[in-house]
């Protein structure tokens, strides 16, 4: 098993690697793939261009690439390389996001296109994150297509999910709007890491997030992710401010964010910030990608972090990616009364009534039915 040190250089040898190899060095090899015009950029003299997108800001000479590989400077403007084109096309349980409090029981139709802004080295969708969009199988499906897909296979909302949303974000935003005329819900799985302007645009549109606040620790978000935990935190902020229902997802790490201290802090962030509410859900981790010598997350780790996660004060804690167990439920922070109760993403029982525990009448935060969701 790996020592934390030992990840450590690990992460700062691959990021060293990637900065090399990536980033904005990277030049399009396929000439083949469709520009679509990006929002969010300042052209720059001497046919530079800055996107303004996320927070990395990536500075593009002609013909160069963002972190993310879909983002590209052509004749001093920049362009999506993936507008309507998804390599990640499924009809999902909303659980599976995870979404516990949004719509429990519905189907979600779930896009991804490649590419992430992200350099997770424990990614769980790693194929496609990871990879430039020449490098995955594409298929057109253009804002419209997707409305109608999702219509004709009976979900309820459309998810953007799978890779980094942010990244696709043109492609994302039109198909929201599209969705919302139709009737249709649109929900986000996201690492938080985008800008606060495009962000509160996109809010617009938006019902539900849930953000991967992968630790509270700027130390683990340098090494494990090449990012910085801050601008997830404003993210998170913005969601609340602007009224999008929020749900958080934390992949518990061994020896990596794992530690009680650590976990401590985060609960505490989140209840100061968000307040008791929002649903926090830890993630088991499996060997994956470049942190693939680490064990699976301990179910007794998961527990501790439950129970510390409780303690300072959330009223709906949950465990993933450990099927059957009981931190999959819905409890009553109120009466203790079982009130959802999951086996895997299905729904085998639900007590709420009207956003209310059905025995002692206590709201229930989220959005149970469809005629709860603001408009």
């Amino acid at each position: 098993m790996r020592s934390k040190f030992q990840v450590i250089l690990w992460g700062l040898f691959f990021q060293a690697v990637f900065l090399l190899l990536t980033c904005s060095l990277c030049p399009a090899r396929d000439e083949a793939l469709p520009l679509h015009p990006a929002r969010f950029f300042k052209s720059i003299p001497g046919g530079r261009v800055q996107c303004r997108l996320c927070p990395r800001r990536c500075l593009l000479e002609e013909g160069q690439r963002g972190v993310c590989t879909v983002r590209k400077n052509v004749g001093g403007s920049l362009y999506s390389l993936v507008w309507g084109l998804p390599c990640a096309v499924n009809v999902d349980p909303i659980e599976k996001k995870p979404f516990f409090h949004f719509l429990p029981g519905t189907l979600t139709f779930s896009i991804s296109t490649a590419g992430c802004n992200m350099r997770c080295i424990f990614c769980q969708n790693w194929q496609i994150s990871q990879k430039s969009p020449e490098e995955t199988k594409n298929c057109s499906l253009p804002p419209v297509e997707v409305v109608k897909a999702a219509k004709k296979s009976g979900c309820r909302s459309i998810a953007y999910t799978y890779t980094e949303p942010a990244v696709y974000y043109e492609y994302m935003l039109d198909t929201a709007r599209e969705a919302r005329k139709a009737g249709l819900f649109n929900v986000m799985h996201s690492c938080g890491y985008i800008n606060p302007e495009p962000l509160r645009e996109l809010c617009r549109y938006l019902d539900a997030a849930d953000i991967d606040l992968k630790s509270i620790d700027q130390q683990f978000y340098s090494t494990l992710t090449m990012g910085d935990v801050a601008p997830v935190l404003e993210c998170l902020k913005i969601l609340k401010k602007e009224g999008v229902w929020t749900e958080i997802t934390n992949l518990v790490i061994p020896g990596q964010n794992d530690d009680s201290v650590t976990i401590k802090k985060m609960c505490r962030w989140i209840r100061e910030n968000l307040g008791p509410d929002v649903p926090l859900h830890f993630s088991r981790f499996h060997p994956m990608y470049r942190l693939n010598n680490l064990p699976p997350t301990s179910f007794d780790t998961l527990e501790l972090a439950r129970r510390i996660a409780l303690r300072e004060g959330l009223h709906f804690v949950y465990i993933g990616n450990v099927p059957g167990n009981a931190a999959e439920n819905t409890i009553c922070p109120g009466c203790g009364k079982l009130l959802i109760e999951r086996k895997g993403f299905e729904i085998q029982k639900n007590e709420i009534s009207g956003g209310k525990c059905k025995y002692c009448g206590r709201k229930i935060p989220g959005i149970f039915r469809e005629e709860d969701l603001r408009k």
